[in-house]
Formats: C-alpha cells, structure tokens, sequence
C-alpha cells in the first residue's frame, strides 16, 4: 500500500511541476515584463546540468538577455562586456567554469537561431532600448557605449528567431547623419 501512494504522490508531482512549467511560459509569452519583475523566465532549462572535473565546476544554462540561468533556476552573472562582445541573445547556450580560485570563464556552446532586425536606438527612462518591427527590446548599455550609440541612430539587433524576446544583441549601430546632405557634393 505504501508504495502506491508514494507512487501517486510522485504523478502529483511530476502532473504540477508540468502545470507550473506550463503557466510560467504562458505568463512570459503573453506579459514578458510581468514575468520578468516576478523573475520569471520563458527559458526552457530542464537540460542544463551542473557537474565537478577535477578542482573546476562547470555549469550550463541558458543566457535571458542578462544572466545565465543554470539547473534549478539558478542565476549566474555574464559580464555585460562578455554579452555585448559575444553578441548574446536570450536562448544561447552557455558553459560556465568556475575555477578553484573563484574566476568565471563563460564560453558560448550552442547559439540559438537568430533573426535580424533594424530598428531605431531610443532613451527610455535612462535605459538604451530599441524600436524594431513595433516592438522594444531592451538592450545592454556596454553595447550601445561601445559601438557609441546616439537616442535615434539606425540599430541592427539580432533577436531569436524562434521565440519572443525581451532582450536584442546589437549588430551593429549606423549613426545619424549630421546636417543637411547634397546628393551632387557627394561624387
């Protein structure tokens, strides 16, 4: 007897974690800002894994425009930098080792598929984000500070392609041009 209750009980469990998993992607599809301050995430990473070799951790998650998210929800830091280099968009694979003296070393592993976009790089409430195709996306300052982006220059964002984004990678930015342009004193 007792073994077919605990048998049930693991269905339960199994049947809500499904529910759960379920209603928090449904949540990020239709309110992605809503999700996001519940820290909520659309992610899948019932695949990430976490493992020892030798004095190193490894960890591997999934980046959400910021962070990466490992096994269990648990989120680690990606130097904006590292992103913005890497041109990281929310579903790109990551490998994180954690050496024995406490350095990060992330690694890029598996790149969600990727769609192109031009948009244009606005200033809302003292973050840098992009309109593109009626949508925002939000983009990482260390980007828009590197590539020198101006509140109306011309973006190429790159987002997933397969899935809806809060978050965009910038390409590249093509800077407004300044003053008036005569087409004849230009050959």
């Amino acid at each position: 007897m007792k073994n077919q209750e605990i048998s049930k009980v693991l269905r339960m469990i199994e049947s809500a974690e499904a529910s759960l998993k379920a209603a928090r992607s449904l949540l990020a599809e239709i309110a992605p800002g809503v999700a996001a301050e519940a820290g909520i995430s659309n992610l899948d990473t019932s695949d990430t894994k976490a493992y020892e070799s030798g004095e190193t951790q490894i960890v591997e998650g999934i980046f959400d425009g910021q962070a990466m998210i490992g096994p269990n929800e648990k989120t680690y830091p990606v130097p904006a930098n590292y992103a913005s280099k890497s041109k990281l968009i929310e579903g790109d694979r990551l490998k994180l080792t954690i050496l024995s003296n406490g350095t990060f070393l992330y690694k890029q592993i598996a790149p969600a598929p990727r769609h192109f976009l031009k948009g244009t790089l606005i200033n809302e409430d003292g973050h840098y984000k992009v309109v593109a195709e009626g949508k925002t996306y939000k983009v990482i300052l260390a980007s828009v500070t590197y590539y020198k982006g101006n509140q109306g220059d011309e973006v190429t964002l790159i987002v997933p392609k397969n899935s809806n984004s809060e978050w965009g990678a910038i390409e590249a930015i093509i800077p407004q041009i300044q003053g008036d342009f005569d087409e004849d004193s230009a050959y």
